[in-house]
């Protein structure tokens, strides 16, 4: 349990802080909402000024569910508010990264600049782009940052609601991709420890529910699967069709159950002027090196990549070039 051998780092933080804002990655999923919630809960205990911020507009369905029905039990701020709830004593603000560390990826850079003392707990392997300047929790061998926080919460003793620790399980859930990636004892345990709370596998289940209209869709860019290199699964949906990242994602997830593949990419437009790669692997490559050459990131197990004003067609030529070198 890595986080908690650098508890007394993470205490020191919290202690010398009277206002402590959270924050996760653009496009929030259930392990980064989950991880938020929870140390949010943690900090509630410890009598803290807590407050999380997000100020994504649009929703993954799980996350949506959540945030309807935490409505007015949490305090959630866009980063536009922020002046109207920090400290005016600089030193006494502490921002909390949650569920990644690169910069160009977190909800608000304008408060990721503002807020000078920063703590980052994550799981997602470091890079170039980590944010400098920050103390570092980081566990790449832990399946999710809601496994990490959930470790605190065993940890400490937080008594917490039964509702807050089935989110805490959904993000495990879906980081694992249902226990069957990155999944270690370890992992099984604190499962077991946040069903021993309360958690409820069935309300995971409910806040993993998939759209049909949305199933439909992603079953478009399953019927264009090939291979390369004979165990790596890509796929592509067509100039004229839009995706949410996430459901890129749930294709690249999906791709692991098939015989003899090992990894997989998955590209596809976002918006108008945006294309995106979503790569998961078993292990056997590390996706985030590959990625991170077209100016991604990611870790051996799972990664993402977003272009600009390009083509489908002229990223897929360069991510297959970087495919075949690897294999090579």
């Amino acid at each position: 349990m890595g986080i908690i051998k650098e508890r007394r780092k993470i205490n020191k933080l919290i202690r010398n802080s009277k206002t402590i804002f959270l924050m996760a990655h653009k496009n929030l999923d259930l392990d980064a909402l989950g991880s938020q919630i929870g140390m949010y809960m943690l900090l509630k205990r410890k009598r803290k000024d807590c407050h999380i911020i997000i100020d994504d507009k649009i929703h993954e369905k799980g996350v949506e569910k959540v945030l309807r029905e935490l409505e007015g039990c949490v305090d959630i701020i866009r980063s536009e508010n922020l002046n109207d709830y920090v400290n005016k004593n600089a030193s006494k603000n502490l921002l909390i990264i949650l569920d990644t560390n690169k910069t160009e990826l977190v909800q608000s850079k304008e408060v990721l600049n503002r807020i000078e003392k920063k703590l980052i707990i994550d799981h997602h392997d470091l890079g170039k782009s980590t944010i400098k300047k920050a103390t570092i929790i980081n566990d790449n061998k832990i399946s999710s940052t809601c496994e990490m926080i959930a470790n605190l919460i065993e940890y400490y003793d937080v008594d917490i609601d039964s509702y807050y620790a089935t989110i805490l399980l959904s993000g495990i859930v879906l980081d694992t991709n249902n226990y069957t990636l990155n999944t270690k004892a370890e992992t099984y345990y604190t499962s077991y420890y946040l069903a021993s709370l309360g958690a409820s596998a069935k309300k995971v289940q409910y806040l993993l529910k998939q759209d049909i209209e949305e199933y439909t869709e992603r079953q478009k860019l399953m019927s264009e699967i090939e291979t390369i290199n004979g165990n790596i699964a890509f796929t592509k949906a067509t100039p004229y069709t839009q995706y949410r990242r996430e459901d890129l994602a749930k294709v690249a997830d999906t791709l692991l159950f098939f015989n003899n593949i090992e990894a997989s990419f998955v590209l596809g437009k976002v918006n108008k002027d945006t294309i995106a790669i979503s790569a998961r692997s078993l292990g056997n490559y590390d996706i985030g090196k590959i990625l991170s050459k077209l100016g991604g990131g990611g870790d051996i197990t799972s990664g993402a990549a977003v272009f600009e004003n390009t083509t489908i067609s002229k990223v897929e030529q360069e991510l297959k070039k970087l495919i075949k070198e690897e294999g090579e």
